[in-house]
């Protein structure tokens, strides 16, 4: 998409979304007749500053042919934004072509804020998961530009730069909402392979089962050893010239293409949706491409651990002890805890390959999802400037993030009497802090971090906000190239 600015005055666009919150004034510089019209379908009722609401009517007015009126609802903050334009842009999905955005001044979001939110609205919320239909869905016409009319070089700098975030954010939902017969562990390596030739100056590695049992990965090669589909480590390197010395971002990805539970079956209602379950892989994956096209001068490694967890006869059992790639035993008391056991390994290569600062990113726990819903991610942290560095990349970027409590004490959730620990406890107490606490023992020493994205990177219903489809959101791409960004500072 095309990001261009202008005068509030000298708008040409197919739709200009003006927006409104409620109870608040009209924006200022609002061309006067554009003005009345808005504040009379407000006083009529036909038009309000609700949350969500947007109401298109046609208007021809100098270079504008219609106004869209989004609403903003009480708490204007910048997914109000993303919300309003992305509903304004829903509603004229019909009729594409160039779409202006009015930044208002007096909004208590900054010009900058508002012109990345209004990015991501159209963007994302005009996102179409629906590629496996027969036939070519025609309701919808892509917006091509994106006009922020009053704002400055560097707000419109940094809406273009959230432009291309957007896309790559888009891209990872391509892969998450991919059906599991078609993406395979070795169909995911063979598309970030195509995705890192189209960010440029990234070199990807893909390890096979060989390789992962050489390296000693026994906790990754055990949950792969059910599936008839390969397993695949794909690792992806991007090392920039002029890059910050000392500092390499170490990315990690748990991406089970689909998740049965292995021999600790999981219920049969929903389960469609495991293919959602490597979504932290395609985070990482898109992630990293991110920061190459935006030519982010930092050295950064992406290390995303792919498999099916499937059951049979040559399934890893519970009563398995498995000696992970660190040399650390793990008494396996639930199959369907396999994404600590992929995690394991990854994180120890990661380190291995030199990362000094590791985020690992996984659909985790369903407890992390009874905890935060579908709107934050749990974080995990051994370092608080680490974490700060994080919770600083999510609130600029979007991808929220609540942090979690890491503490020596859950540690004895995960103790064994027969090996240095197991993989899962049967007291449903904690599940999303013991499972950290494990992940703790493979991340190697520096700072690391671990996200349970398991609520907001894969909806089973629509948020109500700018992710109003159903399946992957693209979560952790957008806090990626954020936290790439202020690290390479």
């Amino acid at each position: 998409m095309e990001v261009r600015t202008t005068d509030a005055g000298n708008v040409q666009a197919d739709v200009l979304v003006v927006p409104i919150a409620e109870g608040g004034s009209l924006p200022s510089g609002l061309d006067a007749a554009v003005a009345s019209r808005v504040k009379a379908l407000l006083d009529d009722g036909e038009a309000s500053g609700a949350f969500g609401d947007a109401t298109l009517v046609h208007f021809e007015n100098g270079g504008v042919k219609r106004v869209a009126l989004a609403g903003l609802g009480k708490r204007v903050d910048a997914d109000a934004v993303r919300t309003a334009v992305g509903s304004a842009a829903r509603e004229a999905r019909r009729v594409g072509g160039t779409i202006a955005y009015l930044v208002d001044g007096s909004l208590p979001v900054s010009a900058e804020e508002q012109a990345r939110a209004a990015v991501d609205g159209v963007l994302l919320a005009g996102y179409d998961p629906r590629h496996w239909k027969s036939e070519a869905p025609n309701d919808t016409k892509p917006f091509e530009t994106i006009v922020l009319a009053g704002v400055d070089g560097f707000a419109a700098e940094a809406a273009t730069r959230a432009a291309r975030v957007a896309t790559w954010a888009n891209r990872a939902r391509d892969l998450s909402n991919s059906p599991p017969n078609e993406l395979t562990p070795e169909t995911l390596a063979e598309r970030a392979s195509e995705l890192a030739k189209e960010a440029g100056d990234v070199r990807v590695e893909t390890l096979d089962r060989k390789q992962i049992e050489k390296l000693g990965m026994g906790a990754f090669a055990a949950v792969a050893q059910g599936a008839h589909n390969e397993p695949r480590l794909i690792v992806m390197h991007y090392a920039p010239k002029g890059a910050k010395a000392g500092v390499k971002l170490g990315l990690v990805g748990k991406a089970i293409t689909f998740d049965t539970g292995g021999i600790s079956l999981k219920p049969s209602l929903n389960m469609e949706n495991m293919k959602g379950d490597m979504s932290g892989g395609a985070a990482v994956i898109a992630g990293l491409c991110a920061i190459a096209d935006l030519d982010t001068p930092l050295n950064a490694i992406a290390v995303v651990a792919a498999t099916e967890n499937m059951p049979g006869g040559g399934a890893y059992r519970p009563g398995d002890i498995l000696r992970a790639a660190n040399g650390k035993t793990i008494e396996i008391t639930n199959t369907d805890a396999e994404g600590r056991l992929v995690l394991a390994d990854a994180l120890w290569y990661a380190r291995e390959q030199g990362a000094t600062h590791v985020a690992d990113f996984a659909t985790l726990t369903g407890a992390m999802v009874a905890a935060l819903g579908d709107l934050y991610a749990g974080l995990f942290a051994n370092d608080d400037a680490w974490a700060d560095r994080l919770l600083g990349a999510a609130d600029a970027s979007g991808d929220h993030l609540w942090r979690m409590p890491l503490h020596p004490r859950y540690r004895r959730y995960v103790n064994s009497a027969y090996a240095d620990m197991k993989n899962a406890s049967d007291l449903r107490e904690g599940g999303p802090a013991l499972a950290a606490e494990f992940l703790q023992e493979f991340a190697g020493d520096g700072p690391w971090a671990h996200l349970d994205i398991a609520g907001p990177a894969f909806l089973d219903r629509p948020r109500g906000d700018y992710l109003w489809q159903p399946g992957g959101t693209g979560y952790g791409v957008r806090l990626i190239a954020e936290l790439a960004r202020s690290l390479a500072v």
